[in-house]
């Protein structure tokens, strides 16, 4: 975190685009917001990895120990997909515990729904959000995790936004990704500080994680949040701003 945090003062300095009203084929409920100054990912497939092979390198297990995850905590498990991370949160949390799964794909959802059944997991249950909305109840959780898939939600500054009243005190957002374009599955990190700052949000904590199959970045809200209308798009890396050029 100690190299990152300096190069974020100079992205947000210099890394600023200028933000042009676009409309085109966006929901209504975005528009107040700007668009992301760079190509946003298609989605992938809702099994990022066998889970047996996530396992073999301990992959949830170091995530819940990096976010310092307890018993009873609440916790949100966004483009939750099959549910690698969705069955792993309800046994660290336990029985007091509480862990809302959401995804924007209402059949994976369903899919999810009944393993979370089939298992028993009755401190689970199942949220369907939006494409610019994560649809989290307000002061709710401890900790909201988005595992591989930041990279493909299509307006973040709306998403970002409408997701900073769902933490509690002392909540943080969990994001672990990959260093690499965001049309290839990937966010450089700077670009994913640069866009969580812009929102009212915090880097406390970030580490390369070659094991986790990329880096692992921990953000925490700021005193405020922003009006819509002062959010700034970050600039993406020059291939990526040329892409997205009007």
């Amino acid at each position: 975190m100690k190299a990152l945090l300096p190069l974020l003062g100079a992205a947000l300095a210099l890394g600023l685009a200028a933000c042009e009203p676009v409309e085109g084929d966006r929901p209504d409920t975005a528009r107040d917001f700007p668009r992301p100054d760079r190509p946003v990912s298609d989605l992938g497939a809702n099994q990022f990895s066998t889970e047996d092979a996530r396992d073999s390198v301990g992959e949830a297990r170091k995530v819940m120990d990096f976010a310092e995850i307890e018993l009873g905590m609440s916790v949100a498990d966004i483009g939750a997909g099959e549910g690698y991370y969705t069955v792993r949160l309800a046994d660290r949390v336990g029985e007091e515990g509480r862990v809302l799964a959401q995804d924007i794909d209402r059949d994976v959802l369903d899919r999810l729904a009944r393993r979370v059944e089939r298992e028993r997991l009755d401190n689970v249950s199942i949220k369907l959000g939006e494409t610019d909305d994560p649809k989290l109840p307000e002061s709710s959780f401890d900790r909201v995790f988005m595992v591989h898939m930041y990279h493909e939600i299509g307006e973040p500054y709306a998403f970002l936004w409408r997701m900073w009243p769902a933490l509690r005190e002392g909540g943080q957002v969990i994001v672990v990704d990959v260093d690499r374009p965001t049309d290839q599955h990937g966010i450089d990190p700077l670009l994913l500080a640069c866009e969580f700052t812009q929102v009212g949000f915090e880097l406390v904590t970030f580490r390369d994680a070659p094991e986790l199959a990329g880096y692992y970045a921990q953000f925490k809200r700021a005193a405020k949040r922003p009006r819509p209308e002062d959010i700034r798009p970050c600039r993406g890396t020059p291939g990526e701003a040329d892409s997205t050029a009007q």
